[in-house]
């Protein structure tokens, strides 16, 4: 266990943890609803802190990231905990189940990532589960990681207070949100969530120049309504630019829903032609047969980067600009 940031002690030994905005008030011997930080004596503690998946090198496109060092490797971990409560979970084995995990300090993570440069990788990608909730621990392992010269990314739900993330920032690189809805029934019903905090995450990390790609898993007569994906589109075009690639990721069932049934293709195909009438770069996840996850110039509509699975060819390409036209793109190399 290690003591927890971002909590404030109250009377009766009660705390508020003020990680993130279900600020949790929590008794003596009770636990957040991320499961993870425990109000003991008075103090909060993290319970996940050094708590880790066993470290593996994935392509870089697998988070997903299609415009951050394009056909790189990350080393990627994740720990149990998370602060929603999704009843479609793709990861619930280890964001709600109880999974043999091993202890890990900072300065080891840091060590390994930086031998896995050797293999490819540019750094360490925060993963699998919420890692939000693993605050101190990535906090301490960034930090060391950017002396090393190394890449931090963050694969997150975005439901994180301002303060807290503000002073994460500066060891972060690149992150991907998940905005799983532009609904607030939905996120309250099936989340146990609000979408709001998660845009303002979103939007703090763009102002702060980090790189920033957005993920939505578009789940079948639950988020996939076609104001719901234009709202969504405007929003992204609007507040954080239409250079910002967007990811629509094919549900299939998982962890407490048998239906609906996975996301038609059709569902994907329209939802990719409405982001596209105000975006320059939408991808398809999850429906390698659609064929929507190549890169193309948003200026002269060149091919620059072709993907089959996680097969990547970066062939039209000059650092970031396009050989055709010669036109920079949101890409970081």
């Amino acid at each position: 266990m290690r003591e927890a940031l971002w909590y404030e002690k109250l009377a009766d030994e009660q705390v508020t943890c003020g990680l993130c905005p279900h600020r949790c008030r929590l008794k003596p011997g009770k636990t957040g609803i991320c499961r993870v930080r425990h109000n003991k004596d008075g103090v909060l503690y993290s319970h996940n802190y050094g708590q880790c998946s066993p470290p593996t090198l994935d392509p870089i496109e697998k988070k997903p990231l299609y415009h951050f060092y394009p056909g790189s490797m990350i080393l990627s971990v994740g720990t149990i905990g998370c602060n929603f409560k999704c009843r479609f979970c793709q990861n619930w084995e280890l964001a709600h189940g109880d999974p043999s995990l091993y202890q890990i300090e900072p300065a080891r993570l840091a060590a390994m990532a930086r031998r896995y440069q050797n293999e490819g990788s540019v750094g360490i990608a925060y993963t699998y589960s919420e890692p939000i909730v693993w605050y101190e621990f990535i906090k301490e392992t960034a930090e060391l990681a950017h002396d090393y010269g190394l890449k931090n990314v963050l694969v997150t739900n975005g439901f994180i207070e301002q303060e807290p993330f503000q002073e994460l920032l500066p060891y972060i690189d690149a992150l991907n949100i998940d905005v799983k809805g532009f609904n607030r029934e939905f996120y309250r019903e099936m989340i146990k969530g609000d979408y709001l905090p998660v845009l303002r995450t979103a939007e703090q990390a763009y102002e702060a120049g980090k790189h920033v790609e957005i993920t939505t898993l578009l789940i079948p007569g639950l988020n996939d309504r076609k104001e719901k994906i234009e709202e969504l589109t405007d929003w992204l075009a609007g507040a954080l630019g239409p250079e910002v690639p967007l990811h629509f990721s094919r549900y299939v069932p998982r962890y407490q829903m048998e239906l609906p049934p996975p996301t038609p293709k059709e569902t994907l195909l329209k939802a990719k032609a409405i982001a596209e009438e105000k975006l320059h770069y939408v991808y398809l996840g999850n429906a390698p047969e659609l064929d929507g996850s190549n890169t193309f110039c948003p200026e002269c509509e060149a091919l620059v980067i072709e993907r089959r699975g996680y097969g990547i060819k970066v062939k039209g390409l000059a650092g970031n600009r396009c050989l055709e036209c010669g036109a920079e793109l949101n890409i970081v190399c």
